[in-house]
């Protein structure tokens, strides 16, 4: 089955260079592959800027045809230069090689354009769209889809990448374009697999089996990138305009929180891929029943849909005072991300399914709630410039010695890091104890609060976020005592309340252990303290507790480093992706 990608332009396909000065990925003019240049050709039948099947690595001479290179000194720069936290070189590849398949997201004689999925229909699995060879877009989370996916996703190398984390990473150019489409290319197995089937149970429970991204995180994971490239779309317009229009500038507030509330769903949702991978939950009505090890995965899918649908609305906002109505690609690509939000799962149904399993386990996790500060290095899942725990099971790729590629990765994409099997890493903590971590980073973050004396903007920062941190912890102890006998009537409104007050503050726990990760003196902007400021401002706020002052306004840089990204073509994710097109 041949994948349709955009039309062959008259011009020789661009060379895709990393910038020595800024590191992000740009169009070049062609030249001849430098010796550590990875090539990748165009697929019989397949006309345009196409990439071969993996494999096809540096030294195999120019064979005539279109040609894109993708070029770095060394074949590791590409993966540093990819991303401000890179991903191994096997993920950042698959990625480069799935944006290049899918074409110019402008250009609208491309069936992946934006302008063309915007406009097609959601009808997932329709028979019309199932039939459709000149429209990708049509095929939803079809059949139609399901086969051009194991294509498309076989020839940009995803089967190589295995664990859940980097399966979304590599994946994350189809997330960011669509959201029913990237929902469906989650399911994918990988080379030769059906398409990964369905256990079907209540609204959010339906799992993809062979899929390596648990079901829960599925739809959360695709959510934050399509609501991401809707951000993007937003940010172009008021910083492209707001110095000739002083109007759009009160519009910078607005989508500086909607960044930093994008940024904290995301820290969740990757610390929850990264978790080893956990039971299937049960069905048993026992009080902890489905969540346990899953603790993550529920929160996930109740937290990310529920926060998500005021971003959403705050940017359907400022696209409309922006004079992008829903004819405009911005305002398209809102109301088809709405018009699909049930195909992927994240609507209000299925958050209210996953607040229900959290509102039933909380006897069961206030029970095992710490009174001690976390202390110690923080868990992997939180070092997000760190390589997971591999993933259990995980056959080594053939004819590779040891499970290990040339480049000296596992076939997931993993660095050979030392963790021991089984997910558990020494002097971490096992499946099963997120509630525990997380309740210790909150008790951690309000600690920190004495210890930053406010002398320079970083410190008042620190003091500032632990200060805020010390009332949500107090909110966290106010939940204790009701949380123990939640589960009585796990349906009440009472019991779902205190399960929206809980899932919050994890959110904060997680967004806290994620900025103490990555503030580890290399000056990242996941490391500081203004978007963590923001987020947590912003969980206060849904909680209605009282923000400690005074405090920096965090929303100035917050918005700086948005209008930066969009100018410099960098993803509103929490790695910072450089942007090929």
């Amino acid at each position: 089955m041949a994948v349709t990608p955009p039309a062959a332009s008259s011009t020789p396909a661009p060379a895709l260079a990393a910038s020595p000065a800024r590191g992000a990925v740009r169009a070049a003019a062609p030249a001849p592959p430098p010796a550590a240049a990875f090539t990748a050709r165009l697929p019989a039948a397949v006309s345009g800027p196409a990439v071969s099947p993996a494999g096809e690595e540096a030294g195999s001479g120019d064979r005539g045809g279109g040609v894109v290179r993708l070029a770095g000194p060394v074949p590791g720069a590409l993966a540093h230069r990819y991303a401000a936290l890179p991903p191994p070189l096997r993920v950042a590849l698959a990625a480069l090689r799935l944006e290049v398949l899918l074409g110019d997201p402008r250009d609208a004689a491309n069936p992946y354009s934006l302008p063309a999925l915007t406009s097609a229909p959601a009808a997932a699995g329709s028979a019309a769209c199932a039939g459709s060879a000149a429209s990708a877009a049509c095929a939803g989370a079809g059949e139609g889809w399901d086969g051009r996916a194991g294509v498309l996703l076989t020839a940009a190398g995803l089967g190589q990448v295995c664990a859940a984390d980097q399966r979304v990473r590599a994946l994350r150019p189809l997330l960011r374009r669509d959201l029913a489409l990237g929902h469906a290319a989650g399911r994918w197995g990988g080379p030769g697999m059906p398409p990964a089937r369905r256990v079907r149970g209540q609204a959010g429970e339906s799992c993809p089996v062979s899929s390596p991204v648990p079901a829960a995180l599925l739809g959360p994971a695709a959510l934050v990138a399509a609501a991401g490239s809707v951000l993007r779309q937003a940010a172009l317009t008021v910083a492209g305009r707001g110095s000739g229009e002083p109007a759009l500038r009160q519009w910078q507030p607005v989508l500086a929180a909607a960044f930093a509330d994008l940024l904290a769903c995301e820290s969740l949702t990757c610390v929850a891929l990264r978790r080893p991978a956990a039971p299937a939950p049960g069905p048993g009505p026992g009080p902890g029943a489905g969540v346990g090890a899953g603790l993550l995965g529920a929160v996930a899918g109740y937290v990310v849909p529920t926060v998500l649908a005021d971003v959403l609305a705050q940017l359907g906002l400022v696209l409309a005072e922006c004079g992008h109505g829903p004819a405009s690609t911005g305002g398209g690509m809102l109301a088809k991300l709405t018009g699909d939000l049930p195909l992927a799962g994240v609507d209000a149904a299925g958050a209210a399914h996953w607040q229900a399993r959290l509102a039933r386990a909380l006897p069961a996790l206030a029970a095992e709630e710490p009174r001690t500060a976390h202390r110690g290095p923080l868990p992997a899942p939180f070092r997000l410039a760190d390589p997971p725990a591999p993933a259990g099971g995980v056959a080594a790729a053939g004819g590779q010695e040891g499970g290990h590629t040339p480049d000296g990765h596992t076939p997931d994409g993993h660095e050979p890091d030392g963790h021991e099997p089984g997910g558990l890493e020494p002097g971490g903590y096992g499946v099963g104890g997120d509630s525990v971590v997380l309740s210790g980073l909150l008790r951690a973050g309000a600690a920190r609060a004495d210890g930053a004396d406010g002398a320079d903007g970083a410190d008042t920062g620190r003091a500032a976020l632990g200060a805020l941190a010390r009332r949500l912890l107090t909110e966290q102890r106010a939940l204790r005592r009701p949380c123990r006998t939640a589960g009585a009537d796990p349906g009440a409104v009472a019991a779902r309340a205190l399960a929206d007050r809980q899932a919050l503050l994890w959110l904060a726990a997680a967004v806290l252990g994620v900025r103490e990760a990555a503030d580890d003196g290399r000056g990242l902007f996941l490391g500081g303290t203004h978007w963590a400021l923001l987020a947590l401002s912003g969980i206060a706020g849904r909680l209605g507790v009282p923000l400690p002052g005074p405090a920096p306004d965090p929303r100035v840089p917050v918005w700086a480093e948005l209008a930066d990204r969009v100018r410099r073509g960098v993803d509103c994710d929490v790695y910072a992706t450089r942007l090929l097109w």
